[in-house]
């Protein structure tokens, strides 16, 4: 998706274009399709810190979604490694 959802409103209307979807992301997609116009692979690993729909910031979990991010971090390593080809 090329925008963020911001009201209530926009936030159903894409629940109900897309019921399967689990998240909302952005940043990563402009990345994905310049690693794929150059023949790149692109792994992206995301945590989700707040719910789709308003913004209210005080409901934001940002700590735990960094903690999230730093655990998958710390595993994400060794899968990488044992995916070499010798």
């Amino acid at each position: 998706m090329s925008t963020v959802t911001g009201t209530a409103a926009r936030a159903a209307a894409l629940r109900a274009r897309h019921p399967r979807a689990l998240a909302e992301a952005m940043e990563g997609f402009g990345v994905a399709e310049a690693a794929a116009a150059h023949g790149t692979p692109v792994l992206e690993l995301r945590a989700v810190s707040n719910p789709v729909g308003p913004r209210d910031r005080a409901a934001w979990r940002i700590g735990e979604a960094l903690a999230a991010l730093t655990e998958g971090f710390g595993k994400l390593a060794p899968v990488l490694e044992s995916w070499k080809q010798p």
